[in-house]
């Protein structure tokens, strides 16, 4: 691990594993994680993507993790200006963008706001877009009021909102250790990044964004996901010219765990 600054001076923490691959082989894949998450949840793929000879790279999004901690910056457009400072400092080319959730949502805005620069395909887990939250025209995803349960929660007891999160995630029976794991990587979270991406996730509207996509794009969703409705990996589908969507059956939100091994195969697929 070693730290990146952005553009407005916080610094990131990034993870580049197998930094002297062969490019002529094998691409990089970039994963950018979700809420209250780090690049953590990503263990059981990065493993295998370096075991398959890719670069991997992956970020602890500002306020989560080990990166810094700033009082604001929390928008998709700074969020997506980090992963760019990353892009550039570590001259990634041609790599493949992966975003779980509101990573996801970053994701998209990287490649409006950056006109997807260096980006070779698109991949999104389970993505929070366009919009987490109803609006006029948008009758899908959460409530405001829902939302701000959520944010009003992580004001007061943070504890409690990581582990109603880390049981929601998934759909298929998992052992507690595999709950736990996930609401200590949450609580590894700042409260300050938690609650400034829960009105992030609500305020934000990606629905400009999809504009911007043209290069491959792969989405796999959860049938079963109780977080991000199937709706909107439907809309993104719709609005995504030429995109795949793989649905997995009997997954939840956390589809990078729940069904494991059939996940790693759809993933494998969609990279190669």
């Amino acid at each position: 691990m070693h730290y990146i600054i952005s553009n407005d001076g916080t610094k990131l923490a990034v993870y580049d594993y197998n930094p002297h691959y062969n490019p002529q082989s094998k691409q990089t894949i970039f994963l950018i994680h979700g809420w209250p998450l780090s690049h953590q949840i990503f263990e059981y793929q990065i493993n295998l993507l370096t075991d398959c000879g890719y670069r991997v790279v992956a970020v602890d999004l500002r306020g989560f993790g080990k990166s810094d901690t700033p009082v604001c910056g929390y928008t998709y457009n700074q969020m997506s200006d980090d992963i760019y400072q990353i892009v550039q400092q570590l001259c990634l080319k041609n790599f493949i963008l992966t975003g779980f959730s509101m990573g996801g949502a970053i994701a998209l805005r990287y490649m409006s706001r950056h006109r997807g620069f260096g980006v070779c395909r698109l991949i999104l887990l389970s993505a929070a877009a366009p919009c987490f939250t109803q609006r006029p025209g948008f009758p899908y995803g959460k409530t405001v009021q829902e939302v701000n349960d959520l944010i009003n929660l992580a004001q007061i007891d943070r504890p409690e909102l990581c582990l109603n999160f880390s049981r929601q995630l998934f759909a298929c029976p998992h052992p507690d250790a595999v709950v736990d794991w996930f609401r200590d990587i949450a609580l590894s979270a700042s409260g300050i990044g938690t609650i400034k991406c829960g009105i992030a996730l609500r305020d934000e509207d990606g629905r400009k964004d999809f504009e911007y996509v043209h290069v491959p794009t792969y989405i796999i969703h959860g049938d079963k996901d109780v977080i991000v409705p199937n709706e909107l990996a439907e809309i993104q589908h719709k609005s995504i010219c030429g995109s795949k969507l793989i649905t997995l059956s009997d997954s939840g939100h956390g589809i990078i765990y729940d069904q494991l091994e059939k996940f790693n195969s759809v993933f494998m697929q969609s990279i190669s």
